[in-house]
């Protein structure tokens, strides 16, 4: 190459450089670094980072993240959000400048996840294009509804007497092992039909109870319109107190997109204590029961965010079920109590029925909705109209007659009539009833057909009332789903196929409790 020409070459490429040289401007980005100072059981104290938020994320060597929960002047208290053990004192900690979030997307229906959105059922990464934070304000109360729609859970004594709406908060407490989980899991089942997505979030149970529910939803197909988010008995104490809220982000998020969704907290008794634990080792001051100050609030702000949109807003909802363990059927003791006084209503659980093997165990006198009627089919509401009333004199009347007390022959009847219902309210678990058969079954012991035929033959009878539902017309089944009430005819037709299903359990054909007052009426005349 000629000498010249390369001579020209370096000097523009000389020239272009101390061009860039002079224009360049650094852009230096402060970035805060602290040490920590001190580790305890999930949580580490910080110092150095003057400037960190509330409830910002810190990064901590190996990629472990926590959440800084106390800003003090001089150091900082982080919740940490996984294994801590490769940690030590001395170890950098730094700001991410952002808060905790989770992924959703349409990808975690059907998965398994922790509140970190780490996939636990090894089908791969959770496939999303958005993440949402995990504390969120709660929907403002001129974008609601009122909660009109019912939530069928497919359970026939919560279904008629204690009716669950979209968009409720209705508590389930009970002892331990009362069954409460498998009313949760029964009711998620039953949503395949209605059109309702899921969310399960486990928070502190074992991990073979964890395995079980999972392999149970898999096996009824439930598992197609639900997301799992697990936290072990195992797991530090700042996963537990996350958990639930980065499930309600998730569920939030497909509200938000119109969708109807149920959540299932179990149980907030785990995510309480875990919360009861990371503030003790913060040194915060404690209450009653050891309880921060602040619990009712931190459950307050998760449950508010259940709700009904109105129409503008997408028209949504999320239907909340907490589930809350009591000790020795102490429902006056702290936890339970608040959650009382947040929620719409509580569905407890008795140990007394449960040992007599009446289940689903649902104590219907210390049970209500405050929701009610409202979201109650009016099918249901006219047919299990007294029902309730019914009932409850039943179970005086029994405790009563328990003292050998002599019942006259009206307070028998009763008898014989709450026996009847008790037993058509007996249901197997994850077998959830559809609404046809459930009409049939209520239709059946409000007009008193099973109070005639003798009590060993009524739970032939209810599944001979179950059988007869298939063969209600399809025009009266969709029907059932209207805001229309009964017409005489429609009711007519549902008591012929009643009595003609009850009709080889018995020697003369059923008469409603209407016929057998006119019998008798006449044969006092006579």
């Amino acid at each position: 190459m000629d000498p010249q020409r390369l001579e020209h070459i370096y000097k523009d490429m000389f020239s272009s450089m101390s061009l860039a040289r002079e224009s360049f401007a650094p852009q230096l980005i402060p970035q805060e670094t602290g040490r920590i100072t001190s580790l305890s059981t999930g949580i580490a104290r910080v110092s150095g980072l003057p400037g960190v938020g509330y409830e910002e994320l810190v990064s901590f060597p190996g990629g472990m993240l926590g959440i800084a929960l106390n800003l003090e002047a001089q150091e900082i208290g982080v919740v940490l959000l996984g294994d801590y053990r490769h940690l030590n004192v001395g170890d950098e900690a730094k700001r991410t400048g952002r808060v905790m979030d989770v992924p959703v997307s349409q990808g975690i229906i059907g998965r398994v996840i922790d509140p970190l959105g780490r996939p636990l059922d090894d089908l791969g990464p959770i496939q999303t294009d958005s993440r949402l934070p995990i504390e969120r304000a709660a929907a403002p109360i001129m974008d609601r509804d009122p909660v009109t729609e019912p939530l069928q859970t497919g359970i026939k004594v919560i279904d008629a007497l204690i009716p669950i709406g979209r968009g409720q908060r209705e508590l389930i407490l009970g002892d331990r092992k009362t069954g409460k989980s498998a009313m949760a899991l029964n009711t998620i089942i039953n949503q395949r039909e209605n059109n309702v997505l899921c969310v399960y979030c486990v928070i502190g149970q074992r991990a073979s109870s964890v395995q079980k529910a999972v392999a149970t939803l898999r096996e009824k197909g439930a598992l197609e319109y639900t997301a799992i988010v697990v936290t072990e008995g195992n797991d530090p104490p700042g996963l537990l107190y996350i958990a639930p809220y980065a499930a309600t982000s998730i569920a939030e998020h497909f509200m938000e997109a119109g969708r109807d969704v149920l959540i299932v907290y179990d149980d907030l008794t785990e995510h309480a204590r875990a919360y009861r634990q990371i503030s003790l080792l913060l040194r915060r001051p404690p209450g009653r029961e050891a309880f921060p100050g602040d619990i009712f609030y931190i459950h307050s702000r998760l449950l508010e965010r259940a709700t009904h949109l109105r129409k503008q807003r997408g028209g949504g909802s999320l239907t909340a079920l907490p589930i809350i363990e009591t000790q020795a059927q102490d429902i006056s003791s702290f936890i339970p109590t608040n959650l009382i006084s947040i929620t719409d209503g509580q569905i407890y659980l008795s140990p007394t029925l449960f040992e007599l093997g009446t289940l689903p165990a649902v104590d219907v006198g210390k049970s209500v909705s405050r929701v009610g009627g409202q979201a109650q089919l009016p099918v249901f509401r006219e047919v299990a109209e007294h029902m309730k009333l019914a009932y409850s004199q039943f179970e005086e009347l029994e405790n009563f007659a328990r003292f050998g007390a002599r019942m006259d022959e009206d307070s028998q009847k009763i008898i014989e009539h709450g026996r009847r219902i008790r037993a058509c309210f007996i249901q197997p678990e994850f077998a959830p009833v559809s609404v046809p058969a459930q009409i049939m079954i209520l239709l059946a012991l409000s007009e008193g057909l099973l109070d005639v035929l003798p009590f060993e033959k009524v739970q032939d009878a209810e599944q001979a009332l179950r059988r007869a539902a298939l063969q209600i017309p399809l025009t009266i089944r969709e029907g059932f789903a209207s805001d229309d009430e009964l017409s005489d005819e429609i009711r007519q037709t549902l008591l012929e196929l009643a009595r003609k299903a009850l009709l080889p359990l018995g020697e003369e054909q059923p008469k409603t409790a209407r016929d057998l007052r006119q019998q008798t009426l006449e044969r006092d005349n006579t």
